[in-house]
This record gives structure tokens, sequence and C-alpha cells, in this order.
């Protein structure tokens, strides 16, 4: 089973030798998460763009091709919906994206309305994926409206002292965790699947933006 969502926010004119790995890794992908401005950006940009198609092109998902997922930032329930569902509509159309990454979700009941609208809106836009990051255990209404629930975002440390799982889902959602700072020969995927999680990814980097760098599998030869 693929089971690695990869969120590697890098140019491909910067970085196209981890581009490449990461096409080449597309047997193992559950997903990619594409992000060229912080979400689609104003404009298409021409090199996502072909990395969205060389990306749907490799064998990866059940479809015949890797899920391409689009980045849109919801606040925790306060960006307005309409500029969600602009950048859900500009990643459908200017690289053709198989469904969304919603990044910080709410995970209280209060905000599940505001959520299931963008649902909505992402299904009737011919969003086949719908992956919501709340980064810790939300309430079980989630798994109503979602395929991918990310329940624990944070660093390694965070994470081996993490205690047993609050929930293992349940009705076809799968759980994910994204785990930075990971050090090389950890190995998080055993211990993702006792903790609920059959999707993950594992990066070393730290900071501000540890979604720059790679999991050490994927790491192009230098």
């Amino acid at each position: 089973m693929s089971d690695l969502l990869v969120p590697y926010y890098e140019h491909p004119s910067v970085r196209p030798a981890e581009w490449d790995a990461i096409i080449t890794a597309a047997p193992r992908l559950y997903g990619v998460v594409l992000n060229p401005a912080s979400g689609p950006g104003e404009a298409p940009d021409p090199a996502f763009a072909e990395v969205a198609t060389r990306l749907r092109a490799a064998g990866g998902a059940p479809s015949g091709g890797v899920r391409v997922l689009g980045y849109a930032d919801t606040d925790y329930g306060r960006r307005p919906h309409a500029d969600v569902v602009r950048d859900i509509a500009r990643h459908r159309d200017w690289y053709d994206a198989d469904g969304v990454f919603l990044d910080q979700v709410a995970a209280g009941p209060e905000q599940f309305a505001y959520y299931r609208r963008l649902a909505t809106a992402a299904w009737g836009a011919g969003c086949g994926t719908l992956a919501l990051n709340h980064g810790t255990t939300p309430h079980p209404s989630y798994a109503r409206i979602a395929d991918l629930l990310v329940t624990f975002e944070g660093t390694w440390t965070s994470y081996t002292r993490l205690g047993p799982p609050q929930w293992r889902g349940g009705g076809g959602v799968r759980l994910c965790h994204l785990v930075y700072g990971v050090p090389a020969g950890a190995g998080l995927a055993d211990l993702a699947r006792a903790r609920g999680a059959t999707v993950h990814c594992a990066v070393p980097g730290m900071g501000d933006h540890p979604w720059g760098t790679l999991p050490h599998t994927l790491e192009p030869a230098r």
C-alpha cells in the first residue's frame, strides 16, 4: 500500500533533483502536496504545472498516477470561505490537481460546518481526495467529510513522547502523521501504523520551514 505523503514546498527550478526523486518514488506515494506560493499563487506557474503532469503520469495511486493535492490555508476556520474556494478552483484549473490539502484546520466541532461547506465546494470542483491537516486529533465528525486526516504534525522528539492514540479513524478515512526533525535511520512507518496512521512523512528539517526537506529515503544522490 502506498503510504507516503510528501508535502515538499520548494520550487522545481530551484530543486529539480529533489523533484525528480519524488517522481521516481511514485509507487510508494499516497500523494504529493503541491504548494507553489502558500497556495496556488496569483497566476499559473509553468514549472509546477510540469511537475504535476509528471506526477500524474507516474505509477503511484490506483488511478495510475500520483495524487496531486493542492495546498490551501484555512487559518483554523478564520479565512473567508470564498478565498479558500478560489484556491481550490485554481489548483484544479491550473495544475489539474486530483484533490486538496487544507492546512491549519480547526479540530473542534464548532468549526465543522465551515469545513463541511468547503468539502462540498471541493467535491463540486471535481476534487477526488480531501485531506485535512489538523495536526492533532480532531472531533470524529471530520471523518465524515475527509479521505485523509492529519492527526499529528510536529517534531520527532514530541512524536516519540506521544501517548496511545485517542482515535484510530474509521468509516474509510485514513490517518496521517507528519513528523519533522527526524534523524537518519529512525523508523517512523512502523510506529505510525501502531498509532493508527497508515500514511506518514518523516523529514529531517527543522525550524520555520521543515517541509523544504525530503524524507531521508527520497533524498537524491549527490
